[in-house]
């Protein structure tokens, strides 16, 4: 009888993941009076000892543009914590809010600034297995 060896799962990574839509919509003018580069730059620049920011082409949840995902930390999913998916991210004291968050552990080590779940929402499960695939 042979043992089959289980796919080798990644710990997760050690820091936050912060996935910032820049595709269809998000980013972009269909979202007037949003300074998109500015948003973007913030988030590399307050975040950048905390998490890992990246930008990903379209997420498909265009009805929440501007759309942001926080994904845990590995200790952070240790303690329970999974992705956060934030949309409507149009303001500056948004991202502020996320990134106090973040700094302070963020998924599963920190509890989110109350305003936060006015920002996030369920996606399809399409679109969690793109980001997750």
């Amino acid at each position: 009888m042979s043992r089959r060896s289980l796919p080798h799962r990644s710990p997760g990574a050690p820091r936050p993941t912060v996935t910032v839509c820049r595709g269809c919509c998000c980013g972009t003018a269909k979202v007037p009076g949003v300074d998109h580069a500015a948003q973007l730059a913030e988030l590399r620049r307050s975040l950048a000892e905390d998490a890992r920011v990246r930008p990903v082409p379209c997420l498909d949840a265009c009805e929440h543009a501007n759309v942001i995902v926080v994904q845990p930390s590995a200790a952070g999913r240790a303690a329970g914590g999974r992705p956060v998916w934030l949309g409507l991210v149009n303001d500056p004291d948004a991202t502020a809010d996320i990134t106090e968050w973040i700094r302070a552990g963020g998924p599963g080590l920190a509890e989110p600034p109350g305003v936060l779940d006015l920002y996030a929402f369920r996606p399809s499960r399409r679109a969690r297995e793109e980001l997750d695939g």
